[in-house]
């Protein structure tokens, strides 16, 4: 092969010009090849034609990329043994380069990048963390994550839970750390925050939309399988683990919190490598255009609904708690946060107890059997009204209405009775 300083040399000497057998002697090479290039010096730097042959691949790589197109993740090895049953009968190296180049093609996709204007949008993420305890055991962190989409400002925290009330709870936490409220915030397809779309509208979870109507924002969902979409939330994951987390002696998650808080306003110093800025003054422009915060924080607690049994009683969580009697056969609401249940007849607090940490358990309500006994309405229904008592209804000069006449015995009757037992 001709190299490329030798053409040169061809055709400089030419142009002093030497003959071609001369050049030929200076250069090592066949006067034909030297006459060649002296002639058609546009032919320097270019390479050889390309000859196409035919390949023994060829009849059937149609298939092989309807394959690709219904499943990326075929493997070279299994196209191999599904064309070897359609009669190929070449070499796996070859099946291996066009699958390649295939996925290479597919995955080739370009994005368009985007800047959201100041408080018009915040981006909401979870991830889960492994923390070692002192003890050397191990347990799963959850890390809630808002960032304001002009200025890349982040709130972060660790919550041992993803639930309901922890994710609303971080949200309220994170406007009081911005002062403010951003438009619009963004999530993916979370179960705490979708619930599918209907008549082309997205559904959002009931908690979310209280929590969006007492703060004033709006929620968006982002498409599915489009992590890109979220790009402001999503980079910065990595960055905490590898920043901040990796290494990180824990201790507890209060203590944990308050470092990565530490951390992220050391940060926020920094020049950003995509707004050329400094996090904390692109925040400082951002903050006049947050939506206020409202005077009282949002009740974001789990809401259960039951119904209350006869014997003064509702379920939750495998235990069993006592509520008013005057509840019994309504729908009532139950409260749950932070191991407190609060029980609502409509907007009224009837009852409040501490969640019992083992199941099976009755939680008794202290004072209601002294209601029960107290109420001579209820008693009267229970025992006379209407003959569904089992005694006779007189009117008592006690309860001043309905009761049952009670057949009056010495107690002494009951020593013989109960086999020589005496009773007090």
């Amino acid at each position: 092969m001709v190299s490329r300083e030798t053409r040169v040399d061809m055709d400089y000497f030419h142009r002093q010009g030497l003959s071609f057998r001369e050049i030929a002697r200076k250069t090592g090479r066949d006067r034909r090849t030297v006459k060649k290039y002296a002639q058609n010096p546009e032919l320097i730097g270019q390479g050889r034609a390309k000859v196409e042959r035919a390949s023994i691949l060829d009849p059937f790589v149609d298939v092989i990329k309807s394959w690709l197109e219904d499943d990326d993740q075929y493997q070279a090895s299994w196209i191999l043994d599904q064309i070897r049953k359609l009669g190929y009968t070449g070499g796996y190296t070859i099946v291996k380069d066009l699958v390649r180049e295939i996925k290479l093609e597919k995955s080739r996709v370009a994005y368009l990048r985007f800047e959201t204007e100041p408080g018009r949008q915040a981006q909401v993420d979870f991830g889960d963390f492994k923390a070692v305890e002192p003890d050397g055991s191990e347990r799963t962190l959850y890390k809630f994550s808002m960032m304001l989409g002009f200025s890349r400002t982040p709130y972060c925290e660790f919550v041992e839970r993803c639930d309901m009330t922890s994710f609303l709870d971080a949200h309220q936490r994170a406007f009081a750390y911005f002062g403010g409220v951003p438009a619009e915030i963004l999530y993916d397809r979370m179960k705490n925050v979708y619930i599918g779309k209907f008549a082309g509208k997205a559904q959002f979870t009931q908690g979310l939309m209280t929590l969006a109507d007492h703060y004033g924002f709006a929620p968006k969902v982002a498409p599915a399988y489009c992590p890109w979409v979220k790009g402001k939330v999503e980079r910065p994951m990595d960055f905490i683990r590898e920043r901040f987390w990796r290494g990180y002696g824990f201790k507890d998650i209060q203590t944990a919190n308050l470092d990565l808080l530490s951390f992220l306003e050391e940060k926020s110093h920094r020049i950003h490598g995509t707004i050329g800025e400094r996090v904390c003054d692109m925040f400082e422009r951002e903050k006049p255009f947050l939506k206020p915060l409202p005077s009282t924080i949002c009740d974001v607690s789990e809401r259960l609904f039951r119904k209350a049994a006869k014997d003064c009683t509702i379920s939750v969580e495998g235990s069993r708690y006592e509520v008013p009697h005057t509840l019994v056969g309504k729908k009532i609401i139950v409260r749950l946060k932070d191991s407190v249940l609060r029980i609502y007849d409509g907007e009224k607090l009837m009852a409040v107890h501490t969640k019992s940490p083992v199941k099976g358990k009755l939680v008794q309500l202290a004072g209601l059997r002294d209601a029960i006994l107290a109420d001579r309405e209820m008693n009267a229904r229970k025992y006379g009204r209407r003959g569904r008592g089992k005694g006779k209804a007189t009117i008592s000069p006690v309860l001043g209405r309905y009761c049952i006449d009670v057949q009056r015995r010495p107690l002494s009757i009951y020593g013989q009775i109960g086999g020589g037992v005496g009773y007090v």
